[in-house]
């Protein structure tokens, strides 16, 4: 299934194999979310017990977790209106009416964020089969934007803790670990769960632990965007699309391997599968701590999960502030 020495072939069989071209019509544009249904948001309501949440946002900040790569920087937040502009009476609104404004500028995927469907290519084709420039232009995705998505990214979560699975002394997985369908398997027999049609699932490599780590220890976030990573193995695209998910995240800035499985040079080869042929819908650096550590106390790894990304008109990508109720 995977040759190490011959992506090209084995990303083209790939594609082949698990392509949703025209599953849902030659019009579509949401890929896989078309498998959450409202049948399945029913279902995610009725998990809910307690009420508890968990934000499971690493949130947007200056601090990192980008160093520039990809002309991705992290965001530039800055003040428009403060009390001192209050206290001086600027502007002179009457009464003694005071306030405060801001704006922020930066990269869609700075931080927490779902992966559009017109983010990646292959060979030139984006999803359904579309001519890449034809979608994308300067003016952003006119077909797929992430709008598109809009009122959809609510439905039952479901979380595979691969890391504290296969590794329970450190919970972490080490940079260059592949998650194959059988660590997905058993990680989900482990935890009494079964991955279904429809679902939003979470991985948890244990990655943004030691990125956390790292910065307490002074050294700040190292390659943690970027650089090498556990990650899903080229081989899980087959089990994604065998389960029918309707999105998957992780707790990495790649959702894949890195460095890959293959033993030439590539690049992102589960993406170049993933979204311009499976339509799948991609999350990446999730903080999925907490939440993680309450399901191996519970024993519960299924729960409501809302995540809705920022609507903006033409984006290949955005942020997104995913809340889990248990």
């Amino acid at each position: 299934m995977l040759d190490p020495q011959d992506p090209e072939a084995t990303i083209a069989a790939a594609a082949a194999r698990v392509s949703n071209w025209g599953r849902w019509g030659e019009d579509d544009v949401l890929g896989t979310l078309n498998l959450l249904t409202p049948e399945k948001r029913v279902q995610a309501a009725a998990l809910v017990r307690s009420g508890v949440s968990f934000d499971l946002t690493q949130h947007f900040n200056t601090d990192g977790p980008q160093k520039g790569w990809l002309r991705r920087v992290n965001p530039v937040h800055a003040m428009l209106g403060t009390g001192l502009d209050a206290e001086a009476g600027i502007p002179a609104f009457p009464h003694g009416i005071g306030g405060a404004d801001d704006m922020i500028t930066m990269p869609l995927q700075a931080s927490t964020q779902w992966d559009g469907l017109g983010h990646i290519f292959d060979h030139g084709k984006a999803y359904n089969g579309r001519r890449a420039g034809a979608i994308v232009t300067s003016e952003g995705d006119n077909t797929t934007g992430i709008e598109t998505t809009a009122g959809r990214f609510v439905g039952r979560g479901v979380l595979l803790d691969v890391a504290r699975h296969l590794e329970p002394e450190t919970a972490e997985l080490p940079d260059g670990f592949a998650i194959t369908p059988e660590h997905l398997d058993a990680t989900a027999a482990a935890a009494g769960v079964e991955v279904t049609s429809g679902d939003l699932l979470l991985v948890r490599t244990g990655r943004l632990s030691r990125a956390r780590r790292s910065i307490a220890a002074g050294t700040g976030w190292g390659d943690y965007a970027g650089g090498e990573s556990p990650g899903l193995s080229f081989t899980s695209l087959d089990w994604l699309r065998a389960h029918d998910v309707a999105a998957v995240a992780t707790d990495t800035w790649g959702v894949e391997v890195r460095p890959s499985e293959f033993a030439v040079p590539t690049f992102q080869p589960f993406h170049q599968v993933a979204i311009p042929h499976l339509g799948l819908f991609l999350g990446e650096m999730w903080d999925l701590e907490e939440l993680a550590a309450d399901c191996a106390s519970d024993g519960v790894h299924e729960f409501l999960l809302a995540a809705p990304p920022l609507p903006v008109t033409g984006a290949v990508g955005a942020p997104v502030a995913p809340i889990a109720v248990k």
